[in-house]
């Protein structure tokens, strides 16, 4: 999956004069850009270029600048009208001097236009400004070129540019397109920075080095040891060095004295794109009040006055000083599917919530090697014990004929067991003693992954900064403010200062709570319909093989109704989740919800609900239901005058293990060709869309390199949406994988070793889909997975007792075990057949429901698996003693087995703090440290500001006691103690306190 057109990547392009005086007046002023000093921060070289643009701009009144600050709105034909001599520049193809000119006419390496041409394509036309965000208008659009939406562009750019955001129009290409770049300058990076209430890095102080916590030297040389084994798995230092930890501070215009803002990376691009979209998200695009709607891209999106607006990539998959190409080589690789994942890079890149959700797929991949493992062992023991199992033996090798009673009315006949001969088999690869012991340890798997990515979260938030991040200080979602736009009653958010409208209880939230109620109650009943269109599936398709009456028909009637079943269920699933995912984002829109964390949560939790009723009705059904409730064969218990479904000789475990599989490996097949399929047909429109034009009258391909610049090769990619993780959070962690793995993992032991498979490949699957066919996301920054970690839980729980019941009620271990113990006396097997299915007298059947073909022969005692009494019992049919002992026994299994999971998982959470000692020691030391570099900052600051006092003396002595007490901290592993006395403000004497660290340290 290569980039369309990656082989060459437009040189940037620096605009042609017309009259001789300008292009002077250009070159000199090019020539001035590039004689700034390679050591100037960016805000010395903003500062210079605003000074040499405002001179510039009064020399060239008539120059291409001015052009450049007329809007988009205004149709390329107009201002041919009314700039002939202007238009002439643009209706050409503009193109730059030097080499990349040279590559280009000369016709050599595509991939070395790429190399000159990507990096100028990054950057407005003077080569200093970058490109942080773009905007894409169609003209060929119909709808684009009515007055409304020409409108609508003019005033929504106009009122960028009063927000300050600077501005540059591309010319129209051949396809219609028009790009509309823009550029953040840092007086609005500032700003908005303090309104979204941004942590920003401080400035390091010297000496800054905090020292390492003791550990043990066994602990230690065992990492070691580990360490030695899995260098080659690691991320490569040289290729991604280790990333620093800076300390942190809310940014404040006030106390800019604490950041560096003269590092070149102070505001990195990510952070520039979400001040922007930011900006774009509330940004009013009509002049009138009349309308409360009128704001934001994604209303303009949808009105058709744009087309797409997103940030660039920083490069094609050919430049080799681009991140995108470094993650696409050392990451995206399927050669790298066992490597460790540089995940620092990845949220850098992709921003915090997409970087997340990579750690959790990675931990949770990781965790699933021990269960993979252990699972094949329990299937390994199934294989080795499979021809010693006596009850599948006694079927397949017994020396009488079992005449069992017919599967249905009137129809079918009567058939020897031996024909079950391959379903006992395969029942007893999944249901057999190990079943039990690997139920347990998944439960307590599930208790422990959970526990651990809780710690190793912990450890992932303090690295990236996010422990301080509350969702409170999240502001209202534009579509929120919209709706409530006509809202008079006003509150005041305590959090943000703010005062924001009230949503009326009984007028909004009442009837969208009951809607959504009902609409829910409403597919949960559609599924069950559909639950039961495959159930009498299964009997009509039994019966009518049943009615053939070929023995080899017989012994794969059964596999083949629930194979064939299975697909169709998973058929529905899938059409069923396609409504299911648009009627819930309706249902969450008209809920009103304040903040977007508050929005995907809610969505998240209507969709799991929904598709988990969908996904496991019909599994529920054949685990729990199917087979209990049927009765005997003169009295059949019906549903609509017909018999109910009946499990085999054996049980249901073998089609509950061929429903769960054939869902979970087809589902997640499915799933993986629908992910690369959907993206590439949405980019192959794209790139159409982008080629039209691009060929003469006769055919030919016109010589152009304006196609391959940056901000057109990502404009071929598929947008990437806010909600684009809920599909791979929900395939992969709650409703179909993690359930399967966990949930009935006592029907399915090979669910992890799936899941594992899966995922290797999964992830670097889904960073290729990212770089490749995704246009570059705008980063969100966010706590934890949200909402998924409590379904993960629910999930956990609800396991322990799924599987508890499926042991005692679906598989046979108890009646088996209860058979041994007070029936067997070698504690074997042997005859528990033949005891575990009853005697039935065919003269007993009711009318109507006996045999009647002439085929079939006449048999007078037939066998059906319960516990009842025989003909020739007083209370025959009746339920036999062993019954209840059987009944007794499952009982308190559920109930040994529940208490016993239950005790090991607090016991396993007790043991396990949510976080680290050392990490909760090590934020507070380092919070502690950052008040002290702001005392630090102040008191020098204080210093500068009273130097003409007289005062400087003393100042100078506050300030080497505030340095003298930050270094002791710094310097000294201070006791919880000691760190508190610190903290509340009584230092430790200097003298009292010793060095626990080596020289090298100090």
């Amino acid at each position: 999956m290569k980039e369309d057109d990656e082989e060459i990547s437009v040189p940037w392009i620096q605009k042609s004069r017309n009259d001789t005086s300008e292009a002077v007046d250009s070159q000199s002023e090019v020539n001035l850009f590039r004689s700034i000093p390679s050591n100037l921060n960016a805000g010395s070289v903003q500062t210079l270029y605003q000074s040499v643009h405002n001179i510039s701009s009064l020399n060239n009144a008539g120059s291409m600048t001015s052009l450049d600050s007329m809007h988009s709105a205004i149709s390329l034909e107009d201002i041919q009208q009314s700039f002939n001599d202007d238009l002439s520049v643009l209706n050409n193809e503009i193109t730059i001097n030097g080499s990349c000119t040279d590559l280009r006419n000369s016709r050599r390496s595509s991939k070395s236009i790429s190399k000159c041409g990507t990096a100028f394509s990054l950057y407005f036309r003077d080569e200093i400004r970058t490109i942080d965000f773009v905007l894409v208008w169609d003209e060929y659009n119909v709808e684009a070129q009515t007055y409304r939406c020409t409108e609508y562009r003019r005033v929504f750019e106009k009122n960028l540019e009063k927000e300050s955001l600077q501005l540059e129009y591309e010319q129209a290409e051949p396809n219609g397109l028009h790009f509309i770049k823009i550029h953040a300058p840092r007086e609005v990076l500032r700003r908005y920075a303090e309104i979204l209430k941004l942590r920003l890095p401080m400035k390091e102080l010297p000496n800054m080095i905090i020292p390492e916590n003791r550990s043990n030297a066994l602990i230690k040389e065992v990492n070691s040891l580990f360490k030695r084994i899995m260098k080659n798995y690691y991320v490569d230092q040289t290729i991604f060095p280790t990333m620093k930890h800076n300390f942190t501070a809310v940014y404040s215009r006030d106390k800019e004295y604490l950041f560096s803002l003269d590092s070149p990376n102070f505001f990195t691009a990510a952070t520039r794109a979400r001040i922007i979209q930011f900006i774009l998200d509330r940004t009013r695009f009509t002049e009138t009040k009349d309308d409360d709607f009128a704001f934001g891209i994604e209303r303009l999106i949808s009105e058709k006055a744009y087309v797409a607006a997103y940030p660039l990539h920083d490069g094609d998959l050919h430049s080799p000083d681009s991140m995108r190409y470094l993650l696409y080589k050392e990451w995206a690789s399927l050669k790298k599917c066992l490597h460790y994942q540089p995940l620092d890079y990845i949220k850098e890149y992709f921003g915090v919530k997409i970087g997340l959700y990579f750690a959790w797929l990675g931990f949770y991949t990781h965790m699933l090697i021990p269960a993979s493992i252990v699972g094949l062992l329990c299937f390994i023991y199934s294989c080795a014990t499979l021809y010693s199992n006596e009850p599948s033996e006694d079927i397949c090798n017994g020396n009488g004929t079992i005449d069992m009673c017919p599967l249905c009315d009137h129809f079918c006949g009567y058939w020897d067991l031996k024909e079950t001969c391959l379903h006992a088999r395969i029942t007893y690869l999944f249901d057999n003693p190990s079943t039990v012991f690997f139920s347990i340890f998944m439960s307590l798997w599930a208790t422990l992954f959970l526990e651990l990515w809780k710690r190793y979260s912990a450890e992932i938030t303090h690295r990236w900064d996010l422990t301080g991040l509350d969702a409170q200080e999240e502001h209202p979602r534009p579509q929120y403010l919209a709706r409530l736009a006509h809202i008079k009653k006003k509150s005041l958010n305590i959090i943000t200062n703010t005062e924001e409208p009230k949503v009326p209880f009984w007028k909004m939230r009442v009837p969208a709570t009951i809607l959504s109620f009902s609409i829910v109650l409403l597919l949960i009943a559609i599924a069950m319909a559909a639950v039961l269109g495959v159930v009498l599936y299964r009997m009509s398709v039994l019966t009518a093989l049943s009615v053939y009456g070929h023995p080899m028909v017989t012994s794969y009637a059964i596999l083949f109704t629930t194979a064939t079943a299975a697909s169709i269920n998973l058929c529905c699933i899938i059409v069923f989740n396609w409504v299911y995912v648009w009627l819930a984002e309706y249902l969450t829109e008209i809920e009103l919800l304040r903040t977007q964390t508050e929005f995907d949560d809610s969505l998240t939790l209507k969709i799991y609900l929904l598709e988990f009723v969908n996904y496991y009705a019909s599994i529920f059904y054949i685990a729990f239901f199917k087979g209990k409730f049927v009765g005997y064969p003169s009295n059949y218990n019906r549903f609509f005058q017909y018999r109910q479904e009946e499990c085999g000789p054996g049980g249901c475990l073998m089609e509950l293990c061929i429903q769960l599989s054939i869902i979970m490996v087809g589902k997640q097949t499915m799933n993986t060709i629908l992910e690369m399929l959907f993206p590439l047909f949405y980019k192959w429109l794209n790139t159409l869309k982008v080629h039209v034009g691009m060929k003469t009258e006769d055919g030919h391909k016109k010589v152009t390199t304006r196609k391959y610049l940056q901000w057109i090769k990502d404009y071929k990619l598929v947008e990437w949406g806010p909600r684009s993780l809920f599909p791979e959070y929900l395939e992969m962690g709650s409703v179909l994988q993690y359930g399967f793995v966990t949930i009935f993992v006592a029907a399915f032991p090979l669910a992890p070793f799936f899941a594992l498979l899966n995922n290797i490949f999964e992830m670097r699957l889904d960073a290729k889909k990212l770089l490749v066919m995704y246009r570059r996301p705008v980063g969100q920054r966010v706590i934890d997975i949200g909402i998924w970690y409590r379904i993960l839980d629910s999930i956990s729980k609800l396991s322990v007792i799924t599987n508890a019941f499926i042991i005692a009620f679906t598989s046979n271990f108890i009646p088996r075990l209860v058979y041994r113990i007070t029936v067997s006396d070698n504690y074997s097997l042997e005859g528990f057949l033949d005891h575990s299915l009853s005697k039935f007298n065919t003269s007993d059947l009711q009318n109507g429901t006996e045999p009647f073909l002439p085929t079939h022969k006449q048999v007078e005692i037939c066998r059906y698996p319960d516990y009842r009494e025989s003909p020739d019992s007083p209370n025959k049919y009746q339920y036999t003693i062993m019954f209840w002992h059987v009944l007794a026994a499952r009982l308190a299994f559920i109930v040994v087995f529940e208490n016993i999971v239950a005790l090991v998982m607090i016991l396993v959470r007790w043991c396990i703090p949510d976080m680290h000692p050392k990490l909760r020691d090590k934020i507070r030391r380092e919070a502690y440290i950052t008040n002290e570099i702001i005392i630090q900052q102040e008191a020098l600051r204080a210093c500068e500001r009273s130097a003409d006092d007289g005062d400087t003396n003393q100042h100078i002595i506050i300030l080497n006691e505030s340095t003298n007490r930050w270094n002791r901290v710094m310097r000294s592993s201070l006791s919880n103690s000691e760190f508190d006395l610190e903290i509340h403000g009584s230092p430790v004497s200097p003298a009292n306190t010793h060095s626990r660290v080596g020289p090298a340290a100090l």
